[in-house]
């Protein structure tokens, strides 16, 4: 069986500094050619021009061949990611599908989602619709031990204040190139200290008869905002569910009827696909 070859897209300028770092490949280039050129290579071919342009970009003679050995990279870098693991999926095909779980709380509160990429920020948003939160704290994401969110809202006045931007990071970003199994943490209202297990469960193609975001499957509903954490759920349904209890009357004014076993994936689906109010423009 031949060997597979992979895409990458190179302009002359590109390609005459690929023929210098590897000059066996020179016929490959297509260097008598201008303008930009789609070339196969080998998987191999490709991650030696990665490793020659890594090694030769701290001795670049001058800007502009360091531009172009970072293009270079950048797009030998694509082309092996897209050779293997989720980039065998087209990214415009790619679905990315989660498992959210609230922490610290029996029985579990859980769900199943698949989105498309998009920024943390985004991703927050859908977390949001299907747990059933309302938006109106501040949240973060801890992922391999740093934290991500938005830079302007977490700022705390420290000096040494530091998050990766949920912005304009992407999901692709932080997942797994090879689609394994990858978890982090979603907390939401540092008040009440909401955390949630997230785990990335892989990738797969979208149904072209399907809309999304989508929740799949989960269970029990979400707790009422401000209640006060886990503990301050636990007593809230034990006097709603007590008719004798002196606060019970005065619960169900608060908050209406409330069952706790009570979740809907179709429901939920609408909510996602909704979406949410930013919570900033209630201040």
């Amino acid at each position: 069986m031949s060997e597979p070859t992979l895409n990458a897209r190179f302009t002359h300028a590109q390609r005459r500094v690929v023929g210098e770092l590897m000059p066996h490949l020179a016929d490959q280039l297509l260097l008598d050619t201008s303008n930009q050129r789609t070339l196969a290579f080998a998987l191999e071919e490709l991650e030696a021009i990665q490793q020659k342009a890594h090694e030769a970009i701290r001795h670049a003679a001058n800007g502009i061949v360091r531009n172009s050995l970072r293009h270079i990279i950048d797009a030998t870098t694509k082309a092996i990611e897209n050779s293997e693991g989720i980039g065998v999926i087209s990214s415009s095909e790619r679905l990315y599908q989660f498992k959210i779980t609230l922490m610290d709380w029996e029985p579990l509160i859980w769900r199943r989602i698949q989105v498309k990429n998009s920024t943390l920020d985004k991703f927050h948003e859908h977390i949001q619709s299907a747990m059933g939160w309302t938006n109106s704290h501040l949240h973060q994401f801890e992922i391999d031990g740093e934290r991500y969110g938005d830079p302007e809202i977490l700022d705390d006045g420290f000096a040494d204040f530091h998050c990766v931007d949920s912005t304009v990071t992407k999901i692709s970003a932080i997942v797994p190139k090879d689609g394994s199994r990858f978890g982090f943490i979603y907390q939401y209202d540092f008040g009440d200290n909401w955390v949630h297990e997230v785990v990335f469960e892989g990738c797969l193609c979208t149904d072209p008869g399907q809309r999304y975001p989508l929740c799949l499957e989960g269970e029990s509903a979400c707790p009422p905002e401000d209640i006060g954490g886990v503990w301050g759920y636990a007593e809230f349904l034990e006097v709603i569910g007590d008719p004798k209890h002196e606060q019970h009357q005065e619960f169900l004014e608060w908050r209406g009827p409330f069952a706790p076993e009570e979740f809907d994936a179709g429901k939920t689906t609408k909510l996602m696909r909704r979406g949410l109010p930013d919570w900033r423009q209630s201040l």
